[in-house]
């Protein structure tokens, strides 16, 4: 079968290749792909400068949606024909202090699906039973497949960050991840600052749509005084930078009331410029955000069950995976949102 493969290191080195199709071995479960998303840290695998540990030739992707065709032996409670997600932690140790304690997403041993096991950008792919969540009935193929990195937000959301009903929080940059992570806090109850650039004039849009209470292009409006005026001067409560960008990061922090949370789930480059005064003068609580664990896809199917947060309005490119190159090409360009892939026509 065909899947887009990783099949050396180095910049580039990725390209459509024939691969031998999985088997369900014991304890595992075989997935017929449906639907495949593009993360920012594919494209970090194709330019080969993401820290997560990557061993070509690997098949690429992560985020999914599929049915079950076939299952392992000493695998119970699952059913050829379920609709299913996996997570991305294909394996991890269990015995170090991060896994004991239920952290696994922290564990130095962890290996991930599409990383260096095979993952998802082809027709069948093969997880431990472990990793499998069934998608409740009325969420879709398209949603479902999204629930990674959803999970990615409520880990960062609920495990990392504090918000109640009364805060006022800003998400800086209206991406995929921005609009999750703000409906997220929504769902919290709270006030919610969207915050973008130019580029992101549609994205912000759509944040209105999807229930931001209020929006900021920076390059045209002052966030600093939207801040004051909300906040009566303090600075918000929680910061959520889902941009990446250096600059983000120090506005937020410097936006950041003291003793307020900030929470950093967008990946930048390894080192920027950091506004480390506000470490000293606020007394933030400051925290990065990595991966998920099993809590977070069920807090993540969940919220799309209850419709609390919406994520089909953001797939708005979708292509097969023949035209992968296609759709890196946009996604790195930012010509759409969240961008899905259609697996491989069978021969």
């Amino acid at each position: 079968m065909k899947a887009i493969v990783k099949y050396a290191a180095e910049p580039g080195n990725m390209e459509i290749r024939e691969v031998p199709e999985p088997s369900a071995g014991p304890g595992q479960i075989k997935i017929k792909v449906v639907a495949a998303g593009i993360c920012g840290s594919d494209l970090h695998i194709y330019d080969s400068d993401i820290a997560i540990p990557v061993r070509p030739p690997v098949t690429v992707g992560h985020e999914f949606s599929g049915v079950i065709a076939e299952i392992g032996e000493g695998v119970e409670g699952f059913e050829v024909g379920q609709r299913v997600v996996s997570e991305t932690a294909y394996a991890y140790c269990g015995t170090c202090e991060a896994c004991r304690e239920g952290w696994y997403n922290l564990c130095p041993e962890r290996k991930t699906l599409g990383y260096w096991y095979n993952g998802i950008s082809t027709n069948d792919t093969g997880v431990p039973a472990g990793r499998v969540h069934l998608i409740p009935e009325g969420v879709s193929d398209i949603a479902a497949a999204m629930t990674e990195p959803l999970a990615c937000v409520c880990h960062a959301v609920f495990d990392l960050t504090k918000i109640s009903p009364t805060d006022i929080v800003l998400v800086s940059g209206p991406g995929p991840i921005g609009l999750m992570t703000m409906q997220v806090v929504k769902a919290h109850g709270a006030t919610v600052i969207v915050s973008g650039t130019n580029v992101d004039t549609e994205r912000l849009a759509l944040a209105k749509e999807l229930g931001a209470d209020y929006t900021c292009n920076i390059q045209e409006e002052s966030l600093e005084d939207l801040v004051k005026t909300l906040t009566k001067g303090k600075g918000v409560d929680v910061a959520l930078e889902c941009s990446g960008s250096h600059f983000g990061t120090n506005s937020a922090l410097k936006l950041l009331k003291r003793r307020g949370y900030f929470t950093q789930i967008g990946m930048g480059k390894p080192e920027v410029p950091f506004y480390i005064e506000a470490l000293n003068y606020k007394e933030p609580h400051v925290s990065g955000s990595l991966g998920s664990r099993k809590a977070n896809w069920e807090q993540a199917l969940t919220l799309l069950s209850q419709g609390k947060v919406k994520v089909e309005p953001l797939a708005d490119v979708r292509l097969p995976m023949e035209e992968w190159e296609t759709a890196f090409d946009k996604f790195r360009k930012k010509e759409g949102g969240k961008f899905i892939l259609y697996p491989f026509k069978e021969d």
